[in-house]
């Protein structure tokens, strides 16, 4: 795991100025950093190294090809590459290979088949920025499914790009105007999703695609269309119209255990100490399980804790840990470790970020490192396999729409929003606004996006936006149930659940891995009838079945409390104070960034008890703390690399 930077165009001081980059990334990557230039092409390129893959010097990045016309700087790991070797050396388009770093692999490959086949080829999760000295260009490609950040715009007349903001803010040249759209949009969502970013200047590249900028492009200051090498829309489709038949449901068990098992051997290859989180649910067990599967040692697992038994799954995960022989460490954390986390969220996310779990993440890592450089995740389940809950909430609102008449649908929504405008606060008036939403809505994406939004209207809380278009106005012929999955999987499980893990892992040099959403798995899932994902009313049936092979089932069935604080009762009590002095209503309104008036109602509304707005004040708060940050960065109040 690593960091990337690089910068192609007049650039005064190039060399110090992509240096001072890689510093501000250094947690990224503590073991080694380089430097390559093409000064004749007004190119640099820049890497910090956490060693995984041959801790050698032959694994140093920027890597020049054999053929000395490719240079490539990479941030992840390839887990097939020595396969990729294999196919390589069979067509006798192998070079003299100088180490067994992955990065070489994938270098070869770029170099023997160009971008596309080599990133069809390759199985991991990457950002990549490929030099061609030869034909001046300049090819960035990110993951399938979006495990590593590639942020890429324009500073002055320089290409940019890296795989963290901070990298790029001090770039001469760097426009700093907030996308207010992007802010509306974490209003909704309580992450940015991709392609926007946080500044209206930089973008995210999206998930399994590639672009490649000539010289004219860079000279026009212009992104030309991103490349699909694979795509997740493609994969649902295609799964759909061509399901797998099985002859029995342990056939099925069989064939999720020899693809699932196949991902987790293969992103257990290390040259460093490895590990896994483990939280007792479905998914963390059953990587856990495999892992232990194919290790002759104890697996390292990690878990943490809470003494308030409404969050606490540690006692869970223990029992799990006990059954598989693992050599387990958890750490249960009080209200205060858990708070001293907040005030460097800002910083450590890069660009507002507003998932809660984001503070117990960043303690689980914390200790997971004093352990091991590599943990697996059991993130990705729930998108997969219809896990969330929320997925059956919606589905039984969506129901009762289709069942009404399309001539009542508008009555009934007038009907829903009167009787929610004259009820008090509670279930009761929630209901009929999902009512009025259900019968509103135009299509089910658009309902979706309304159940899932914490502000409902973002661009009446956001001074001067727009809302943006984003996955949820895409047209989607798959049923309700699995287009809310295929949703989540391109927005929510990219830019909130893997950007939860890739920040809070790289904050403290942790590599982190997710099996369960290699693209393999993935496209198996796809395939799937649906009554192997959900069935009489549970999520996730065959990942079950799969688990009760190696854990008792009495173990792991149970109420998922998932991955959260108390924050709602924080921000009555030890966070209040800190929260007050961020809304206030005077700096509220000499920044223009929000409007002040529906921010103090909910942050009234909430310290009266009467409602829980933890949620859509976290977005706010979140934003509030980024600005005060980069702010104080801007300075020089703080140091770039702090």
């Amino acid at each position: 795991m690593c960091g990337i930077v690089g910068a192609w165009g007049p650039l005064p001081e190039r060399q110090s100025i992509i240096r001072q980059s890689c510093r501000s990334l250094r947690h990224r990557g503590p073991d080694s950093d380089g430097y390559w230039e093409d000064e004749s092409a007004g190119l640099g390129l820049g890497h910090v190294r956490l060693a995984i893959l041959d801790l050698s010097p032959a694994g140093y990045q920027p890597m020049v090809s054999a053929c000395g016309r490719y240079v490539l700087v990479l941030n992840g790991e390839i887990y097939n590459h020595l396969d990729l070797r294999e196919q390589l050396l069979a067509q006798g388009k192998a070079p003299a290979w100088r180490g067994h770093s992955d990065t070489e692999t994938l270098l070869a490959a770029f170099a023997a088949w160009g971008p596309q086949a080599a990133l069809q080829a390759s199985v991991g999760m990457f950002a990549v920025a490929l030099w061609d000295r030869q034909e001046r260009t300049l090819s960035l490609a990110r993951d399938r499914l979006g495990e590593k950040p590639l942020y890429a715009g324009f500073a002055g007349k320089a290409l940019v790009f890296a795989s963290e903001l901070k990298a790029l803010t001090r770039v001469p040249g760097f426009d700093h105007e907030l996308d207010r759209g992007a802010l509306a949009l974490l209003m909704r969502h309580n992450y940015i999703p991709a392609p926007y970013s946080v500044y209206q200047s930089m973008r995210k590249l999206l998930p399994g695609t590639w672009l490649q900028v000539s010289e004219a492009d860079r000279d026009q200051r212009r992104l030309p269309q991103a490349q699909v090498y694979w795509s997740a829309y493609e994969e649902a489709a295609r799964g759909h119209a061509d399901r797998l038949s099985f002859a029995t449901d342990g056939q099925a068990v069989d064939a999720l255990e020899a693809v699932l098992s196949t991902a987790v051997k293969g992103q257990m290859m290390s040259d460093v100490p490895l590990g896994a989180f483990l939280s007792g649910g479905i998914d963390s067990s059953i990587v856990v399980a495999l892992m232990q599967a194919h290790n002759e040692q104890a697996v390292n697992t990690f878990s943490i804790g809470f003494h308030e038994k409404a969050f606490n799954e540690a006692e869970h995960a223990k029992a799990v840990a006990q059954h598989l022989g693992t050599r387990h460490t958890e750490l249960y954390v009080t209200p205060d470790d858990a708070l001293a986390v907040v005030p460097g969220l800002a910083d450590l996310y890069d660009e507002p970020f507003a998932d809660a779990s984001q503070i117990p993440t960043a303690l689980v890592m914390r200790m997971a490192r004093q352990h091991v450089t590599v943990a697996l995740s059991g993130d990705g389940g729930d998108e997969l396999l219809g896990g969330y809950s929320r997925y059956f909430r919606a589905q039984d609102w969506w129901s009762k729409r289709e069942a009404l008449p399309a001539g009542l649908r508008s009555p009934v929504a007038m009907l829903g929003r009167a009787a929610a405008g004259l009820l008090p606060q509670g279930h009761r008036k929630d209901r009929f606004s999902r009512l009025a939403q259900a019968a509103t809505a135009a299509n089910a994406s658009e309902f979706y996006r309304q159940f899932v939004s914490y502000w409902k209207d973002p661009a009446q809380l956001v001074v001067g936006a727009q809302v943006p278009p984003t996955v949820f106005d895409r047209e989607s012929k798959l049923p309700f149930f699995e287009n809310m999955m295929l949703l989540d999987a391109v927005s929510y499980l990219p830019d909130d659940i893997l950007v939860k893990v890739d920040r809070a892992a790289m904050a403290v040099s942790l590599e982190t891995r997710v099996p369960l959403i290699d693209h393999r798995v993935f496209e198996f899932a796809q395939r799937l009838p649906f009554n192997y994902k959900v069935r009489n009313g549970q999520g996730k049936w065959l990942l079950r079945q799969l688990l009760y092979r190696h854990v008792p089932q009495e173990l792991v069935d149970r109420p998922k409390k998932g991955f959260g604080v108390p924050l709602a009762a924080w921000l009555r009590g030890p966070l209040k104070d800190w929260a007050a002095a961020l809304l206030d209503e005077s700096r509220l309104r000499s920044e223009g960034v929000f409007h002040a008036g529906p921010v103090l109602q909910k942050w009234r509304e909430h310290q009266s008890g009467r409602r829980d707005w933890s949620p859509h004040l976290w977005g706010v708060l979140m934003t509030q703390a980024w600005l005060d940050q980069t702010r104080s960065a801007r300075s020089g109040l703080v140091p770039e690399d702090a």
